[in-house]
């Protein structure tokens, strides 16, 4: 084991009204179009000044070309529609993430395609910037630096059984020694020396070389999956010279009985650990392969597209119709929200038809087997019905658990579902879950688990009690027994960092941590951010990733929100702020008032959620509190 010893010696950052935060809002390009009703297309002129804004809609437009001498409306439907008060829901203040405000009290259909036509162009802009220049820069920022100084704990790699070595973690822990790099040294060729692992977090480790004891001046991170790093007794295999480090290298004679003796009876990783490694990072996904995936802009249905690009098991989808290449979708390979070819109608799901005839060349069915099983369940019984009542996340607000009603019933244990108060006439906001998944609750979850249920849009009688509300709607509430209660012994604890997908943007992939635990349902925040913006994900989600999974993949991590770059109000922060709202187009990655104009656009009125979670269950618990 140490004859590959040498001893050589050497010298040595919630929605809010346009009215409000305008002092931090970046002017809006003076190329992106308004297009009216009527057909007419108005420009944003540069700055705030001129700008009106329709109390029917929330279109945002050029004040001179409203409708009236009060410039209240954008067009003269707006202002009908205003005064007979027709409708209560609004889909746009849900997709501000706020409830309705007095002035817009209705959104009808044609106003809302109108916007998402007009900012398809902008969109089409923001996405050709974004292959230029990075989301956000992560310079300085390193995941070793933010545990030590703050004391945090990483999540294990063993609670991630997607990660890579996910199912096969074993036993690495502290105290294992590896060998390693020896950065403590100035020969010309790159040398070994054995070092203990001090702290995990993730796939990091911090690490000690032997010989400094209780000296921490030069320890440092790495991450353990990485090619130069390897269990003891590598180097004598492989030729490969064990040198100590200068700093320490006075202090013994004789290294070799000292290193006997300090390994004597000490773990090192095992000798296929390279190898497991390799092979826990291979993907059976590949480009070209076609897919059926949710359809961003019409959650209600499935669109084909094409792996374009696959990074650490995660997808890049490009949609089939998108001639440019830049209509895409992210998501991981065992996400439930891509199917093999066929699956939509063959459980009776939405599909949207492709103008395309025929496969391009190169392009092939993916085979059905590589997707994600769910589990099966037996709908010859009991079973649920359209019109019951249960609790879901709301796929277009991934922090609420919501008031819910099951809208159809598809083949092989497949619900579609619409959030109440707030659905769209024609169901293009309903959303698939499984029978079987994270993401959908008996009536009553919310109130035995003390989570804030969030009632229908407009309904007043508060506090909401759900016997009167079954009562007054004449419904009833899906079973208990219909929802899968197993609860696995998933390993997460709060407090604990992570790197999880921004579900509500979901290319991007952020420093995060596990606030909450309800059974297998986390509440993941995202550091540097509003408690608004977290997120509800199951435990077994596949949008969650230990501490290092981007180093390792070579993915983009998106360091926490500085506090100091969201409040600097000087023209130089202005500026850098614009450049991150270009690309930061989720939910979260918005100063509030550019979130009220950018969750217009066509990409964000596709938030999709925690249906990208592992097809599971809810929890352990769950009853509905009986009243008199």
């Amino acid at each position: 084991m140490f004859d590959g010893y040498d001893s050589c010696s050497e010298d040595t950052s919630s929605s809010s009204s346009s009215e409000e935060s305008e002092e931090e809002v970046a002017p809006l390009p003076a190329n992106l179009p308004i297009i009216k009703n009527n057909g007419q297309v108005y420009t944003y002129p540069d700055g705030k000044s001129g700008m009106a804004t329709c109390e029917m809609c929330g279109m945002v437009g050029v004040r001179d070309a409203f409708y009236s001498k009060t410039k209240r409306f954008c067009s003269v439907s707006c202002s009908r529609s205003y005064s007979s008060n027709s409708k209560k829901a609004s889909i746009l203040a849900r997709l501000q993430g706020k409830p309705p405000t007095k002035k817009a009290k209705v959104l009808q259909k044609q106003p809302l395609v109108a916007k998402l036509a007009a900012y398809a162009q902008y969109q089409a802009t923001l996405q050709n910037q974004a292959k230029t220049k990075a989301a956000v820069s992560v310079e300085g920022f390193s995941w070793g630096n933010y545990i030590n100084s703050n004391s945090f704990i990483a999540a294990p790699v063993a609670c991630f059984k997607h990660a890579p070595m996910g199912t096969c973690w074993g036993d690495i822990s502290e105290n294992v020694r590896i060998e390693v790099p020896n950065t403590d040294c100035s020969l010309p060729t790159k040398v070994f020396w054995i070092a203990g692992i001090i702290k995990l977090a993730g796939y990091n480790a911090l690490l000690r070389y032997e010989g400094f004891e209780n000296d921490s001046s030069l320890d440092f991170w790495c991450n353990i999956c990485g090619s130069d790093i390897h269990p003891v007794g590598w180097c004598a295999a492989s030729g490969k010279p064990l040198v100590p480090p200068r700093t320490v290298q006075h202090k013994y004679t004789n290294w070799k009985a000292f290193l006997v003796k300090r390994l004597t009876g000490a773990k090192t990783l095992p000798p296929d650990f390279s190898q497991k490694v390799s092979e826990s990072m291979q993907y059976p996904f590949k480009p070209c392969m076609r897919v059926e995936v949710v359809d961003k802009r019409h959650l209600c249905r499935t669109r084909v597209a094409v792996v374009e690009s696959v990074i650490g098991g995660r997808l890049r989808l490009v949609y089939e119709e998108s001639e440019d290449r830049t209509d895409d979708f992210w998501c991981h390979m065992h996400s439930p929200l891509i199917h093999h070819i066929g699956w939509s109608r063959s459980i009776g799901h939405r599909f949207k038809r492709s103008d395309i005839t025929k496969k391009q060349d190169g392009h092939f069915d993916t085979p059905p087997h590589l997707f994600a099983k769910v589990k099966e369940v037996d709908q010859s019984g009991e079973w649920f019905k359209e019109g019951m009542k249960l609790e879901a996340i709301d796929p277009l607000n991934l922090s609420t658990i919501c008031v819910a009603t099951i809208r159809k019933v598809l083949a092989d244990g497949f619900l579609m579902i619409g959030i109440d108060g707030s659905e769209a006439a024609d169901g293009s906001d309903w959303f698939c879950y499984h029978a079987t998944s994270p993401s959908i609750f008996p009536v009553g979850f919310c109130e035995i688990n003390m989570i804030e249920l969030t009632p229908p849009r407009g309904y007043t009688k508060l506090p909401f009690k759900w016997f009167d509300y079954l009562r007054e709607t004449g419904s009833i509430a899906a079973p208990v027994k219909l929802f899968n209660k197993d609860v696995p012994n998933h390993g997460f604890r709060v407090g604990m960092k992570l790197e999880a997908v921004d579900l509500m943007e979901p290319r991007l992939i952020c420093v995060a941590t596990v606030t909450r635990i309800i059974h297998r349902l986390l509440r993941i925040h995202f550091d540097g951010w509003e408690e608004e913006y977290d997120q509800w994900v199951d435990c077994e989600s596949p949008d969650l990733y230990p501490v290092g999974w981007c180093q390792l993949t070579g993915y983009q991590l998106q360091p926490p929100a500085s506090q100091s770059s969201r409040e600097n109000q000087s023209a130089s922060s202005k500026q850098k702020k614009k450049a991150k709202s270009q690309q930061y187009k989720g939910h979260k990655k918005m100063t509030t008032s550019q979130l009220k104009e950018e969750l217009l656009d066509g990409e964000d009125y596709s938030f999709l959620q925690g249906a990208s979670d592992q097809e599971s269950n809810g929890s352990a618990t769950f009853y509905i509190k009986q009243e008199p």
